[in-house]
């Protein structure tokens, strides 16, 4: 049976290691000591629990190690910390931290747990964005120190953004997985009438689609500029950078179409560095 990294243990890197792999790692590294060890703490939660959602495992093992993270994030909160999750419990504790929000991250997993998505509708789709990206951002904006309204709507806005940039991106890497996060409303206006992954991202109509998804988008990635625009500099830095990196990432998408062959799109190191130099020390 496949193994699955259902929570860290003692001999686990610690969560800022697991972050370093991440293109969010320097963005995360431009925050104060507090609120980087918050988003580290995020971060590892959410890489454990999607580690879970992708293993090779049965689903019913899945379900059921996502089942073991919730009933462990209701014990965080219920005061009964395992030795894991301290780290975490202090995040918690230090900026508020909202259960439902960790819930949600936990049900946007499930959804990929339970079966392969093929094609959902349109609120099935934004429904997964929301739990598995802007339930994110939903924790992240405490750890900045963005109050309501602004930070709801910012985690609304980047995360639905960013997570668009993921399915765009991945469109032939999930297809090889037997999955399709293409909404079906777009499939059938581009007059593609299969929600078989492979065929789907062979077909001519994919650019349609993709340009619709472009333009939705960067839509999103406007309005978290005006969120982000009127708040005081040192709060989105770190968000600014991450809306950054993955605006080039859609810029490129956008520049090479969506013809096969694919090339895959990704923001190299030197670009990266530019990026947290532009916008890490404002």
């Amino acid at each position: 049976m496949t193994q699955l990294a259902v929570h860290p243990e003692e001999t686990e890197p610690v969560a800022s290691r697991r972050a370093a792999g991440s293109s969010f790692y320097f963005a995360m590294r431009m925050l104060p000591r507090a609120r980087r060890d918050a988003m580290f703490e995020i971060y590892s939660f959410c890489r454990y629990v999607d580690d879970i959602a992708d293993s090779e495992a049965p689903r019913a093992d899945r379900i059921a190690a996502l089942e073991r993270w919730r009933r462990e994030i209701d014990d965080v909160y219920a005061g009964r910390v395992a030795p894991q999750h301290r780290g975490l419990a202090q995040a918690i504790a230090d900026f508020g931290l909202r259960k439902e929000d960790f819930v949600a991250i936990i049900e946007g997993m499930e959804m990929d747990a339970a079966a392969d998505m093929r094609a959902p509708d349109l609120a099935t789709f934004d429904l997964y964005c929301d739990r598995v990206a802007s339930a994110v951002g939903r924790l992240s904006v405490k750890a900045f120190g963005m109050g309501e309204p602004d930070g709801e709507q910012l985690a609304h806005h980047l995360g639905r953004a960013l997570q668009i940039v993921n399915i765009l991106r991945d469109i032939d890497e999930d297809a090889e997985n037997g999955r399709l996060y293409l909404p079906r409303e777009l499939l059938q206006e581009a007059g593609i009438d299969t929600t078989e992954p492979r065929v789907v991202a062979a077909h001519p109509g994919v650019g349609q689609i993709g340009q619709a998804l472009i333009e939705r988008a960067r839509k999103h990635f406007e309005a978290a500029d005006e969120i982000m625009d009127r708040s005081p500099r040192w709060m989105v830095r770190a968000p600014r950078i991450m809306g950054k990196v993955y605006r080039a990432i859609l810029d490129d998408l956008s520049a090479r179409g969506f013809d096969q062959p694919r090339e895959p799109v990704k923001v190299n190191k030197l670009s990266l560095l530019l990026i947290v130099l532009q916008y890490g020390f404002v």
